[in-house]
This record gives C-alpha cells, structure tokens and sequence, in this order.
C-alpha cells in the first residue's frame, strides 16, 4: 500500500515565487505609469498655467495695451501689445515658455520697448484665462492668426521679428518657416519636444507615443530669416547641446551666443543676456538700412 507524502516548498522554490510577484507587481506599476504619461502628455508638456497674468501696469508695462487675437477656429485670446516708437520699427513677436503667463516676461519686454521696439506678448490658450487647449498644431495656427492681426495692424512679416523663448521656440520656429519675417531668435531651444522627453522619461517608449513632436531640427533649413540663438552653458532643463545642432543646421546669415554661467530662463537675462539680444537685434536693423 502506497502513501504520498508531500514535499515541504524549497528556500529557492520561496525564492522564484516572490520575484515572480514582485516582477507582476513591477509590470503593472510601469504600465500604469505609461498610461498615465501617455494619458496626460500634453498637460506635461505645455503645464498651462490658470494664474491670471494680472494687467500690463500692475507687471510695470503700461505702455502695453491688452489686444484680443480671433483665431482661425473661433477662439478670443487675449495678449499684450505695444507698438514702435517710429513709424518703420520692428515688432518683436515673444512666444514664451511652458508653466509661465506673459506676466512673467515684462521685464524681458521693458527692456525690449525702451529700444524702440514693438513688443507682442503672445498668450496661449488654455493660459492665463484664455479659452482652450495647446496642442502642436493650435498653437501653430495661432501664432499664423496673430501674425495676420499684426499685418491687418500695419505690421507686415518684413517688420516682425519672432522670438521664442525654450517651449516658444518650436512656436516661432515653425512660424518662420511659413512667413517671411525679419528676424527670428531663439532663446534655450530645442531640437525636438520628442529629445526633451527622452531626457526626462528615459524608460519610456517616448519617440512612439508623443502627439506633439515640435521637431525644430527638421524646419531650421527652411528658415530664410537672420537668426540668432542664445543658450545658458548651465541649462540643466534643456542641454546646450540641443541648440548648438540646431545652430548647426540652420541657413546663414546665423549667430549663436552660449552665455557663461546662465541656466535655463529667466536666468539668462540675469547673465546680460538680454543686451545681447538688443545688440544684434540692432545690427540686424542697421543692416538694412545700408543696403
């Protein structure tokens, strides 16, 4: 007569077990946390802000009037403008960064306007009270509708300089790809929206999965304006290295500046940067009066 016995469960059999169940844990945390990125993607890579920007004399411009842009699908966005001094001054179109309103660039734009230049600070949507959502492509089309009320306002392309500011690069990038404007600058760009992600998610399939790619590489050859690009050599949010490929791959007349010292906005201007920008923003001007 046969009896079974049964065999108590080996040390490395408790082993296997708890690993295998660690591993199942670990598998459905990660995709969890994909989702959730995937999911929510877009708000991780605008970080619209709700925060009103207050008016343009409570943020010490009130030289600057609060304009509304009607875009091309039917949305008011509302923004800060203050034309030249003269009757022939530029414009200088400022696409600013992500998690900020325009409040936070009035310095940038007092200094800008005490040279004589038009100052557009253009607010998104789904920022500072305005209507809406970001996404690649409104934010493309609004910048084409803002160039258009500048035009209609006797402001043509040929008088506008484009500047964008880390996630407003790709903004003014692509929007000089479409209008020829006088000027573009580039303060802490980019490549791609795509290189920042990897960056910041490493272990995640980024370069499948993101929406909206703002690829600045693949448009710098088709930018025929004068462009500069002004990088903090201590940006630890966007690599230097990002806008030195760039710089490499856009048209001439181009110059780039790596300013000592400086990380990523607002820092730069407090490394002089703005001067900088002042500086060649002026001999591009007085380049065209001598031809």
């Amino acid at each position: 007569m046969s009896t079974s016995q049964s065999h108590p469960e080996t040390v490395a059999g408790i082993l296997v077990r708890i690993c295998m169940s660690f591993i199942k844990v670990a598998i459905v945390l990660y995709i969890g946390a994909l989702a959730g990125v995937y999911l929510c993607q877009r708000q991780l890579e605008y970080l619209p802000v709700s925060m009103p920007s207050g008016t343009p004399a409570e943020n010490g411009v009130p030289e600057m009037s609060v304009v509304t842009v009607r875009t091309s699908d039917g949305l008011s966005l509302t923004s800060w403008f203050a034309p030249p001094k003269t009757r022939d001054g530029k414009v200088i179109l400022f696409f600013h960064g992500q998690g900020i309103n325009i409040g936070f660039n009035a310095d940038k734009a007092r200094l800008l306007m005490s040279r004589g230049y038009g100052v557009f600070l253009a607010e998104y949507r789904g920022f500072a009270g305005n209507p809406g959502a970001p996404t690649e492509d409104t934010l493309y089309n609004d910048a084409h509708d803002t160039l258009r009320w500048l035009e209609e306002k006797g402001f043509p392309p040929s008088r506008v300089i484009l500047y964008g500011e880390s996630l407003g690069s790709g903004v003014a990038v692509e929007a000089a790809t479409q209008f020829p404007v006088f000027a573009l600058v580039l303060e802490a760009p980019y490549s791609s929206a795509v290189n920042i992600a990897k960056l910041r998610y490493p272990y995640f399939p980024v370069e499948l999965l993101m929406k909206d790619r703002l690829d600045n590489l693949s448009k710098m050859q088709s930018v025929k304006s004068p462009v500069l690009i002004i990088h903090g050599m201590l940006d630890g949010f966007i690599p230097i290295e990002f806008s030195r490929e760039l710089f490499n791959s856009a048209n001439e007349p181009k110059t780039f500046l790596a300013v000592k010292g400086a990380g990523h906005p607002p820092d730069l201007y407090s490394h002089d940067a703005g001067n900088l920008v002042l500086k060649w923003l002026d001999a591009q001007v007085e380049g065209e009066k001598e031809k």
